[in-house]
């Protein structure tokens, strides 16, 4: 089978001596596994292709009854440039990528999660950056993974969660000490979350807001009630 699909390089890695295997999120297709045959090599013509979040439409064949596919060819949309050229925000772009690899299964499409990451790769390319952007696509990744909170919890206000959810991210400023401590718990909730449901840490897991010694402070202000519900989100048999 030969198809044509858009799709975001959510990972990368060298095979043999001039290939690559790439971990590619695409738009109709979900996520799945594909080889970059010689890439590596001083003629490679897709090596572009491979790099990480790249974006681009990706040809791919996939043989009956195989687990992974072969890039055969493709055209770059967009590799973004202005994020490749600042550290932090190459490192938000490589989290938010490695963040929809690990909440997402294989061959399972879904077209929010395809959206949510080409916004968010948009709003670091062109956009500000601010301190909101990793809690607030944590959230809204948690949310469309099935594994979302239906109403604030830590005494969030009802407004607050509303624009950590729905604002362009971009947009989310706050300098109102409210709004940075209702931030700083929201950073904590998206870390007991992680902590609870990967097997492993994320690679990339860094705190761009504040700094680590709030947690154990916001972890301890969890209710007995919103403690059981985060717990019933990450291990439904353990309630």
């Amino acid at each position: 089978m030969i198809f044509t699909d858009s799709g975001i390089i959510l990972f990368r890695q060298e095979f043999r001596e001039a290939d690559r295997i790439v971990s590619l999120y695409t738009r109709e297709h979900g996520r799945i596994n594909a080889r970059l045959p010689g890439v590596m090599r001083p003629a490679g013509k897709l090596k572009a292709l491979s790099e990480p979040f790249a974006f681009g439409d990706y040809r791919i064949y996939v043989r009956r009854g195989g687990v992974i596919g072969t890039v055969t060819g493709g055209k770059i949309s967009n590799i973004f440039p202005n994020i490749r050229r600042n550290l932090k925000r190459t490192a938000l772009a490589m989290h938010f990528c490695e963040l929809v690899q690990r909440l997402t299964p294989l061959h399972q499409p879904s077209e929010g999660k395809f959206e949510l990451l080409c916004k968010a790769l948009t709003e670091l390319e062109y956009g500000e950056v601010n301190s909101a952007f990793q809690a607030a696509f944590t959230l809204r990744l948690m949310a469309l993974a099935g594994f979302g909170l239906d109403h604030p919890v830590l005494k969030i206000s009802p407004e607050f969660w509303r624009r950590i959810h729905e604002d362009e991210l971009s947009s989310l400023s706050f300098t109102e000490p409210e709004d940075l401590l209702s931030l700083s718990k929201c950073n904590s909730v998206c870390r007991r979350f992680l902590n609870r449901y990967l097997a492993y840490p994320l690679n990339t897991l860094r705190n761009f807001t504040l700094e680590h010694e709030t947690e154990e402070l916001f972890n301890a202000d969890l209710s007995a009630e919103e403690d059981e519900a985060l717990t019933a989100l990450t291990h439904p048999s353990a309630v």
